[in-house]
């Protein structure tokens, strides 16, 4: 049985990836990987209430796998970095690019909103938006965290937290201005998305992965 406590934590230390001196996991190192992990979580849950197998889905699974490359790049240490593997234990420049490419793509999908917006449409929608929120706290963590190194992790969890949004307003379909105005000017996005042309698709609907049930 392989255990998954070991106690040499219980001093307040933890190991980083390719060994080297352990750190203290109060560090900016540490806490920026935690923060990481939190958002690979909350985009779990949000994951969770999309439609199992449908395209939003599929992009947060490539999201979440991406993550685990990124914390193992925040893990280790200057001194070990050349042992990094690009895409597997480091962030590359095509992984930003990517989130690009599926930014502008979403944005084909709907009416921008022209203001600030309220979250909680829905709760897929606002799932993403707390994602967006949490991986905003991981991107000014590693601006410290990995100040000292050549990296694309920052620019990655920048372009991610815009991705995020975008999903989330794809998600929501109509969207409620941050300003007051009339119901008119609320729904304007919803209105403009269904006169676009067939490339443009409705936001997923929520079903429980266990018993498929909308």
């Amino acid at each position: 049985m392989v255990k998954i406590y070991t106690r040499k934590g219980d001093d307040g230390t933890t190991g980083l990836l390719y060994g080297g001196p352990r750190v203290s996991k109060d560090s900016v190192v540490i806490e920026a990987n935690g923060v990481v992990d939190e958002a690979q979580a909350v985009i779990g849950v949000a994951r969770a209430e999309a439609m199992a197998g449908g395209e939003l889905d599929t992009l947060l699974i490539g999201v979440e796998r991406d993550l685990w490359v990124l914390m193992s790049e925040v893990a280790t240490a200057p001194s070990n970095r050349r042992k990094l593997t690009p895409g597997a234990s480091l962030v590359t420049a095509e992984m930003v690019a990517a989130l690009e490419r599926q930014i502008d793509a979403l944005n084909t999908r709907f009416e921008m909103p022209a203001e600030f917006v309220v979250p909680g449409q829905n709760r897929v929608a606002a799932l993403l938006d707390v994602a967006r929120t949490v991986v905003r706290r991981g991107e000014r963590l590693v601006v410290g965290a990995m100040a000292d190194v050549d990296s694309q992790v920052g620019p990655y969890l920048n372009r991610l937290s815009d991705l995020l949004w975008m999903m989330a307003r794809w998600q929501e379909g109509e969207h409620l201005l941050a300003r007051q105005g009339d119901a008119a000017t609320k729904r304007r996005g919803a209105k403009k998305t269904a006169a676009k042309t067939a490339r443009k698709t409705k936001p997923e609907k929520t079903e429980n992965k266990e018993n498929g049930t909308a």
